[in-house]
């Protein structure tokens, strides 16, 4: 069976290490996992190129995807089924090729609530998200899962936020849209969810560092100025590789119809991949 992950840029994805890890500890030897370079236009053609699953495990049949940026909202009208949290969030990060039909979810949800579980951060009083993406509509619905029926968005510009907007509205969630020059206004709140990209936070790592609690979805660098600021003033920081690393396993198990997916397992080898990649920087 194949799998793969597909967004643009793709060469950084630490996709494929977390799968075949899996595959490996669950003795999938048939299993494959790849990474292809795939935008918006070429989503289409992807999608008809690849066959439903059929026949039994270690047939070169496709059993779904992990999609990234910018795929996760346009790749909806592709799907034949989408399930609840996708719908709500208004983006799949995973396709599952089923009895011919191709089934779209979301586990970044997922991915984000064990992440602050794991990190033993509770249910926020109030919360705070930078970015306006597909990521921050995520956070908002694990915040929404978690109790929280109110945030505040900060982002560059509003204007580019509506999506956004529109999915909290259907979450049940009232949003107040600020900009980032307001952020002094909002680091007295439980916890700030950073679903800019890489390097993008830095500037705002001094006024970061106030916050109780950071949740910085950049994986690699790590750790990054605004999670070390807030380290170092006696914080709880939370990477993007625990939201990462959780959303795989629900995707392993989406993918695989099986249980029991060995978490440690992947851990291990994700970290062993970041170290290595930061070794050769």
């Amino acid at each position: 069976m194949r799998a793969a992950v597909m967004g643009s840029p793709i060469g950084h994805s630490l996709s494929p290490c977390l799968h075949r890890a899996a595959y490996r500890a669950m003795g999938l030897d048939g299993w494959s996992y790849e990474a292809f370079e795939c935008d918006e236009a070429g989503l289409p053609g992807m999608l008809e190129r690849l066959s439903p699953v059929r026949g039994e495990p270690g047939d070169d049949a496709w059993a779904g995807l992990s999609l990234t940026m910018p795929l996760k909202r346009a790749v909806l009208p592709l799907l034949d089924t989408v399930s609840e949290p996708a719908v709500e969030v208004g983006g799949a990060n995973t396709v599952v090729f089923r009895d011919g039909r191709r089934h779209g979810d979301n586990t970044d949800v997922h991915g984000i609530e064990r992440a602050l579980a794991e990190a033993g951060v509770p249910a926020p009083r109030s919360a705070a998200v930078l970015g306006g993406g597909a990521t921050a509509a995520s956070a908002l619905a694990a915040l929404r899962n978690l109790g929280l029926y109110s945030a505040t968005l900060l982002v560059r510009e509003p204007a580019r936020a509506g999506e956004t907007a529109q999915v909290a509205e259907r979450l049940g969630v009232a949003l107040a849209v600020e900009t980032f020059d307001k952020l002094d206004a909002f680091t007295g709140v439980d916890l700030v969810v950073s679903t800019l990209p890489a390097g993008a936070a830095d500037a705002f790592a001094d006024r970061l560092a106030r916050v109780p609690a950071l949740f910085d979805v950049v994986y690699a660098p790590w750790p990054t100025r605004a999670a070390a600021a807030v380290r170092a003033a006696g914080g709880t920081v939370i990477g993007g590789f625990e939201m990462l690393l959780h959303q795989a396993v629900r995707q392993v198990e989406l993918m695989t119809g099986l249980s029991g997916v060995p978490v440690e397992a992947m851990r291990e080898a994700g970290e062993a991949e970041l170290r290595r990649r930061t070794a050769l920087s």
